[in-house]
């Protein structure tokens, strides 16, 4: 098998990486992530982290990432907060959002130009939901309220859990749920997996998918996101699913290991 996925990456020149459960869990860096940032890059192919944890904005991702050794720059990400703000730009250019999510999440809004509030006014158009983890009870109150009355309503991400040193914690596609219990509506997810993350980044970088490779711990947002774009798709062990889990999936990657160095000793070879 790592002959076979040895020969399938030969002539990758663009590696989309999923970041939480895939290179770290939480603060806790894989032992050769960093080598095998090096050797993709070595191999003439350039890393970009395709996050759907949209709790910080690209600069905190940038001084984490850095904090964990990894050298790094804003142009190396694209995160569900940028896919959320090209379909801002694109759909709702000059309207009043109701940022539900940290202050990391709301600075990048802020930073790319659009109007927000985190307080419950006239004349909001739309809310936004991101993964919170400064979750308080009142944004809750704030966001049914608004959902009653009608706004438009997207969110950043559809993940159940976010993987951490200790287990799972809820993530935005939990809060989305609870909502729906209390509203009976459901955003539209703008992250993994809809392929317009992926293929924005493919743009970014001006990358064609037959060039491209997915890396992530999900099935039902890295793997389907990956071939939704048509990537190449490998699911890492190292986070969410299992191999069980992976089983009983109507969707299969491209190929699945155990994690990270898997890939690297492929790399090597």
């Amino acid at each position: 098998m790592n002959n076979k996925l040895q020969e399938a990456l030969k002539d990758k020149k663009l590696y989309l990486l999923d970041m939480d459960g895939t290179l770290y869990l939480g603060s806790r860096l894989f032992p050769d992530t960093i080598d095998f940032l090096h050797e993709v890059r070595r191999s003439g192919a350039e890393p970009i982290f395709l996050t759907n944890n949209s709790s910080k904005g690209t600069d905190a991702y940038v001084q984490k990432l850095t904090g964990m050794g990894i050298s790094c720059s804003s142009d190396d990400f694209f995160t569900s907060t940028d896919a959320a703000c090209a379909f801002l730009r694109a759909n709702y250019k000059g309207k009043l959002i109701y940022a539900l999510g940290t202050e990391s999440f709301k600075n990048q809004l802020k930073k790319e130009g659009f109007p927000i509030t985190d307080k419950l006014e006239e004349g909001i158009d739309l809310l936004l939901m991101a993964y919170d983890t400064e979750l308080v009870y009142q944004k809750l109150v704030d966001a049914s309220i608004l959902l009653n009355r009608g706004v438009e309503y997207l969110a950043t991400n559809p993940d159940w859990v976010c993987p951490t040193e200790f287990g799972y914690v809820p993530d935005c596609g939990s809060f989305a749920q609870a909502l729906e219990h209390a509203t009976g509506r459901l955003p539209r997810f703008l992250g993994k997996p809809e392929p317009e993350i992926a293929l924005l980044a493919m743009q970014k970088k001006g990358i064609k998918p037959e060039d491209t490779v997915l890396i992530g711990d999900r099935i039902y947002t890295d793997i389907v996101c990956g071939k939704r774009a048509g990537v190449m798709s490998i699911l890492v062990f190292s986070g969410e699913t299992t191999p069980d889990i992976m089983k009983q999936s109507e969707t299969q990657p491209d190929f699945a290991v155990d994690g990270i160095q898997t890939i690297l000793e492929a790399l090597r070879a």
